[in-house]
């Protein structure tokens, strides 16, 4: 995809560059993440990860796992962090407003996490494409997490394209606890 708009995006690069302007809303202390739900290439519903309606925000100190970032490596600690994901978000919003996702495709600006990709199986969705790549920091979680994958009937993609705000959406945190957890 061109940057300066010479190239016309192709579909699924047109609904991640949405997700990528969704995210924009995120008010996560960690990775800010965007989530697009598409259904024969119109977009059904969107999400950003942050804390639910009404609470205080991460950036604000409303969330304990946020608070205390190094305390807790990435895919740990979410029985306690009060966000809720930009995949649940975007699926919650389509449940909320009565709008079925089942065969439906997720963008996501990022790999989504076990407990999102269990509630995307769960609600029907299809195929998911991603841009960042997440992986649990737990070896002994890897081989379940990707056994998961193989039940989407469309797949788990990652697609290739340029995220110029990527330095402001990936915590720094995470790359350093996914660069140990590689090492295991």
């Amino acid at each position: 995809m061109s940057i300066n708009g010479s190239a016309r995006p192709n579909m699924n690069e047109y609904l991640m560059g949405i997700a990528m302007a969704v995210r924009a809303r995120a008010n996560c202390a960690g990775n800010r993440v965007g989530a697009v739900i598409a259904k024969d290439a119109r977009i059904i519903s969107t999400g950003y990860n942050g804390t639910p309606r009404g609470m205080t925000n991460c950036m604000e100190g409303g969330c304990l796992r946020c608070a205390n970032r190094t305390a807790y490596p990435s895919g740990t600690g979410y029985d306690l962090c009060i966000c809720v994901h930009a995949e649940q978000n975007a699926l919650l919003a389509a449940a909320r407003f009565g709008i079925a996702v089942e065969g439906s495709t997720m963008y996501t600006t990022m790999q989504p996490c076990f407990g999102c990709i269990k509630e995307a199986l769960q609600a029907g969705v299809t195929r998911i494409y991603f841009v960042h790549e997440w992986k649990h920091p737990d070896p002994n979680y890897r081989a379940e997490y990707d056994k998961f994958l193989t039940y989407f009937p469309g797949g788990v993609h990652r697609l290739e394209m340029d995220d110029p705000d990527a330095a402001w959406a990936i915590s720094s945190l995470r790359s350093k606890a996914e660069t140990s957890a590689s090492q295991t």
